[in-house]
């Protein structure tokens, strides 16, 4: 049976369509719809109250489906909150859909199979976001009780990542992976070049809540098994375990940059855009032994150079002789 509080927002500029979406979803037993013509009127729906479905046209005049995807995504990361995307196409092609899979969309329904496919997708929707908000909450509420962890220290309290502590260990443990295991270790040094500016300019509610955001961020760009720290108001860092040294070079790491400075973040300030630097140090089994400080203070030599290129920069560390 379906969840009759489910909370669905259909966004189409053609009201006959929203009439048809919204009378075969009421017949279904849904009963929280929302409507909204534009992708605009949308955003400030969702601002007002998430939604945990959003059915939207993907051939919007002003600012198409995809686009609406990507500013939902940024909202959600400010939320801590997931919404199950479906756009309504005619288009078809493995490209397309591929394309539209990797910008957020979550699934699609057919304009010429709208009668057949429309409530059963929902169906489908509304069972995984019982499953989604439930984690989201397990997850909040896990945040919540860190404090009373014994591991509480290796935390950061704001964003959930590692501590400072917590890098230190986890390199000193990769060092002797790679000693004792072969492959390599990268270590990548994020700064926001002007923090400072922005800090002083919002305020520090302003700033945690953007330091959230880039955490959620830099989870949803890395792998699962990496390391993310919150070093200070300034840093992150990243630690991965390539199998070959040759992976740890800037071209491997350009999505990392890209989604840092090339996507805004959405804020209770409006969207802000940030200006980040990634200096990356690359090393294998043929280093070894090195101090960890040495790693972190060759990354910390290297920021500045990020931050006037506009590109990641990267060095790996000598043979030992």
């Amino acid at each position: 049976m379906p969840n009759p509080h489910l909370s669905i927002l259909v966004v189409d500029d053609a009201k006959f369509s929203s009439a048809m979406i919204g009378r075969a979803l009421s017949q279904a037993g849904y009963q929280d719809l929302r409507f909204a013509n534009s992708a605009a009127e949308a955003i400030r729906q969702l601002e007002q109250r998430p939604a945990s479905v959003l059915l939207a046209d993907w051939l919007m005049p002003e600012m198409d489906g995809l686009e609406l995807t990507g500013r939902v995504r940024q909202l959600d990361e400010m939320t801590d909150h997931y919404t199950y995307i479906m756009l309504l196409t005619g288009k078809e092609g493995e490209n397309v859909l591929g394309e539209a899979f990797d910008r957020g969309v979550d699934d699609f329904i057919s304009k010429s199979a709208m009668n057949e496919q429309l409530v059963p997708r929902v169906f489908a929707a509304d069972r995984l976001c019982n499953t989604l908000q439930r984690l989201l909450q397990e997850n909040r509420l896990l945040t919540q009780n860190v404090s009373s962890l014994e591991e509480r220290n290796l935390v950061d309290p704001l964003t959930g990542l590692g501590n400072p502590r917590y890098l230190r260990q986890k390199l000193q443990d990769s060092l002797r992976q790679v000693d004792s295991r072969g492959g390599a270790l990268c270590y990548l040094l994020i700064g926001l070049q002007e923090a400072g500016e922005l800090l002083q300019q919002y305020g520090e509610t302003f700033y945690n809540e953007l330091l959230h955001g880039v955490a959620r961020r830099l989870q949803q760009l890395v792998r699962p098994l990496d390391v993310l720290a919150r070093l200070d108001d300034n840093h992150f860092a990243l630690l991965t375990l390539p199998a070959d040294l040759h992976e740890c070079s800037p071209s491997s790491f350009r999505r990392l940059h890209e989604g840092l400075n090339l996507k805004a973040f959405k804020t209770s300030e409006g969207f802000i855009t940030l200006k980040a630097g990634i200096s990356l140090v690359g090393l294998d089994a043929k280093t070894l032994p090195i101090d960890p400080d040495r790693v972190i203070e060759q990354a910390a030599q290297l920021l500045p150079e990020s931050y006037a290129s506009g590109r990641v920069t990267a060095m790996r560390l000598p043979r030992q002789q």
